[in-house]
Order: C-alpha cells, then sequence, then structure tokens
C-alpha cells in the first residue's frame, strides 16, 4: 500500500566542470549572528549592512522578536534593523535555541543589558560535544547565579562585577557571551586564553562603536572595561566577509583544475588555510586587499593538516580540505582536534571512491585518480559542502540529500556556482514510502 509522500529539496551536480569567473563573498554568518545578538544591549534602533539571506540569519531574527525586539529584514539591501528599545522577555525557547547553537549568545546580552535570562541550551550542528561550561562559569564569575532546569540556563545578577576570567580552551561562544554580559558591568574584566577568531574582533568592533570599551579582540587577553547603558547608542555597521565561504570557493576552483577571481574577502583571515592549499599545487594570487584569483593547473599533492583555534586551521574547512585531498598524490594525514564528529563526511566520499582510513580523530586519506558521482547525504552544513566540493569535480552525476544543513551557511549556493560554470540544480522531489504486510509485521521501506 503506497502512502503519501514528504516533499525535500535537493541539489543534482554534474561534475567535471572547470570552473571560472568571479564569486562575491557574503557577510560572515558567524559574525552577523554575534552582532545580531549584541544589538539588545543597547536602547534604540541599529542596523547592520552585508547580512547574508540564510535560514540561520531567520532564526535569530525570531529570537530577537520573541525577546520583544522590533526587527526588519532588508533582503534586497542585505540590511537587518533591530529596535532593542522595549525587551519585554528575558526567555528565549527551546523551538528555536535548539535549532541553532549560535542564538545561544543571547544569554550575555539578555544578562547584561537586563541581569535576568532564561536560555534554552543550545543546538545546530551534529559535529560533536560542545558544552555550555565556559559560558556558565564566565558568567558566574561576573556574580550571576545560574541553575539549568528542563533544558533551560537560569541566569539572574543583582549586578554584574568585573573580574579576571580564564577559559581552559578559547571557545568563540563563551568569550562572546562573556564579552557581551561584561559591556555593562562595573569596573574592569579581563579574558585570558580568548578566543582570537576574526569574528571576535568584529564583534568587539561593533561594540566600540556602540560606545563600549574593549581592548584587545584578536589576542588571547581582551579586556572590557564597563561603561553604562546610556553610554551606548544606537549604530550602523557592515559585516566582515564569510572566510568559510571564501575557502569554499577557492576550494572549488582548485578541485576543477579552474580560475577564478573571488572578491569580497579579507584574505588575511585565511592565511593558514592558503598555505596549505599552495603547498598542494595551487596558485592563488592577491589582485587588490579584497581580491584573490585562484587556479590550480597540475596535479595535487597530498598534505598534513591538523585543526586548530584560530590562526590555525580552520575546523569549518577540515572537510573542504579531505576532499580535494582524496585526489592528491600520495596520502595525507588529517587530524581533528577540535570536535570529535567532524569526519561525518568520510562515509559519503567513501560512496564516490575515497579511500579514505579514519581511526578516531585521524583520517589518512590515499589519493586516488578520481571521484565518481553517487546519491549522498549531507550530515551537517560544512560535511554538506565538502560533498558539494566532491560532486564538482567527480564524474558523473552527483544528488546529494539533507541541503537543509548547506542553506544554514551558504547563500544562493547554486545561483553562484552556476555563474562560474557549474551544472548545479536545486530540484524538489516527494519521498513516498511503501508499506508492506510480513507475517502480521508492518515494515516500511523509503524508495
Amino acid at each position: 500500500m503506497s502512502t503519501g509522500g514528504t516533499l525535500t529539496e535537493k541539489i543534482r551536480i554534474i561534475g567535471g566542470k572547470q570552473l571560472k569567473g568571479e564569486v562575491l563573498i557574503s557577510g560572515a554568518k558567524n559574525a552577523v549572528l554575534k552582532l545580531m545578538a549584541a544589538a539588545l544591549l543597547v536602547k534604540g534602533e541599529s542596523k547592520i549592512y552585508n547580512v547574508p539571506e540564510l535560514t540561520d540569519v531567520i532564526i535569530m531574527l525570531n529570537v530577537l522578536e520573541q525577546l520583544g525586539a522590533k526587527t526588519k529584514y532588508d533582503k534586497k539591501e542585505k540590511s537587518i534593523t533591530i529596535d532593542a528599545s522595549n525587551i519585554t522577555s528575558v526567555r528565549a525557547s527551546y523551538e528555536l535555541v535548539s535549532r541553532m547553537r549560535a542564538s545561544f549568545v543571547v544569554l550575555g546580552a539578555l544578562v547584561g543589558r537586563c541581569k535576568e535570562a532564561i536560555v534554552a541550551l543550545p543546538g545546530g550542528c551534529a559535529i560533536g560535544e560542545r558544552k555550555v561550561d565556559f559560558h556558565i562559569k564566565g558568567l558566574e564569575a561576573l556574580g550571576t547565579n545560574i541553575k539549568i532546569e528542563n533544558g533551560y540556563v537560569h541566569a539572574k545578577a543583582r549586578k554584574l562585577t568585573g573580574t579576571d576570567i580564564y577559559l581552559d580552551i578559547p571557545s568563540v561562544g563563551a568569550t562572546e557571551n562573556i564579552m557581551l554580559a561584561s559591556v555593562l558591568a562595573e569596573g574592569s574584566t579581563r579574558i585570558q586564553n580568548a578566543a582570537q577568531e576574526p569574528e571576535i574582533v568584529d564583534l568587539a568592533n561593533f561594540l566600540n562603536v556602540m560606545g563600549a570599551d574593549i581592548t584587545g579582540a584578536g589576542t588571547s587577553e581582551i579586556i572590557i572595561n564597563g561603561v553604562k547603558q546610556e553610554d551606548l547608542k544606537p549604530i550602523e555597521y557592515t559585516t566582515i566577509p564569510d572566510r568559510i565561504e571564501a575557502g569554499t570557493y577557492m576550494a572549488a576552483f582548485i578541485a576543477t583544475k579552474g580560475k577564478g577571481v573571488i572578491r569580497n574577502i579579507f584574505p588575511g583571515h585565511l592565511t593558514f588555510y592558503t598555505s596549505k592549499l599552495t603547498k598542494m599545487g595551487a596558485d592563488i594570487k592577491l589582485l587588490d586587499p579584497t581580491s584573490i584569483e585562484v587556479s590550480c593547473r597540475r596535479k595535487l599533492e597530498a598534505i598534513n593538516i591538523i585543526t586548530q583555534p584560530y590562526p590555525g586551521f580552520p575546523t569549518d574547512l577540515q572537510s573542504l580540505a579531505m576532499a580535494l585531498a582524496t585526489v592528491a598524490e600520495g596520502v595525507s594525514i588529517i587530524t581533528e582536534s577540535l570536535y570529535e564528529n567532524r569526519f561525518m563526511q568520510v562515509p559519503e566520499l567513501r560512496k564516490m571512491g575515497a579511500d579514505i582510513h579514519q581511526e578516531r580523530n585521524h583520517a589518512l586519506v590515499k589519493g586516488v585518480k578520481n571521484l565518481t558521482g553517487a546519491n549522498l547525504k549531507a550530515s551537517d552544513l560544512r560535511a554538506g559542502a565538502s560533498l558539494v566540493i566532491a560532486a564538482l569535480m567527480a564524474e558523473g552525476q552527483s544528488i546529494i540529500e539533507n541541503i537543509y544543513h548547506i542553506d544554514r551557511g551558504y547563500e544562493l549556493l547554486e545561483n553562484k556556482f552556476k555563474m562560474i560554470g557549474a551544472d548545479i540544480q536545486r530540484f524538489i522531489e516527494e519521498d513516498t514510502a511503501i508499506i508492506t504486510q510480513d507475517k502480521g509485521n508492518l515494515s516500511e521501506s523509503q524508495l
């Protein structure tokens, strides 16, 4: 007996096309989401430019509106207006926060401004355990009383007082939450072993333009001198370019032996990644302060990679490097030192003919002559991106499912790839089910 199915979006890619042309990089997802949360600190209307059209951005808008902020998203202008004059709620619901981990950063903003927050424990990509212990310990050090009940973090403070906070690991999220809470604290807060990512610097710049007093962002020690609420003013601000999206298109030109120009990029944000691609055989030239030319005319060579916090090799680009390594000469050794489940792309790449041996957080990738198209499933955002790169260089057709993961971090993905010559198409397919009866037991199989 057949049953009605559900409609799902998929991507079809015919590989083997040499990519050529120009790509314009969108605003950084991992920066703009935190700037949106930071807008909660100021009473008034702030405007953020260079905002990518992503599902994560929509989720964060919903979170802010749930807290009482008024928002307006202008897709044509690529801008968001956030009026946080009146915060009517300090509760960020599980239904929203569980869908995107980055929204957990409203915890620090709410504690900073309202001295109270009830925020659901975060969700997002299933790439491994990402605890919030460092977030909580940092906020407690500032004077916040915190308890966790029924999947929610309940935080309350009579007042926040600056202090020295040492992070056992340079957690990006914890650094951001502590920064946001410290802006309106009394006295000075020093975060030691702080995260140094460009997105941290962008958040500090945003807050400083607003009226905060933050120094040291981009180094391992950040100092936040507390200011008063009336010192903060609404602002207009432009988000930095997305270094991970830029890295993805760099990999795409290299994978297809193409040649292209990538614009609206801050090359300094990708120094370590660029050096590894060059060692593999890519030719990367700086055209101007925000543009590079990427090409590759020869056989790629194997490399060794260990992911590290910034400025080391980005974990978000590890899967893309692995996709390139599958056809490189020799054996590449890739070590994922940050997240235990960040090799989710491995079984999918094997379907395409990749020779990968994984042992815990190490992957040995023996280059093969070529990959072949296959039916693939994206398990998370960055694994999904690596499958797109693999499909672009593979022989034949690939179908990628679960592309909602990819949509979380890549604006107009298929449109941008089409513009540089990729044979890529998004389509909707109905997944149907057949239920058969066997000895009184019902079993269901997907067609």
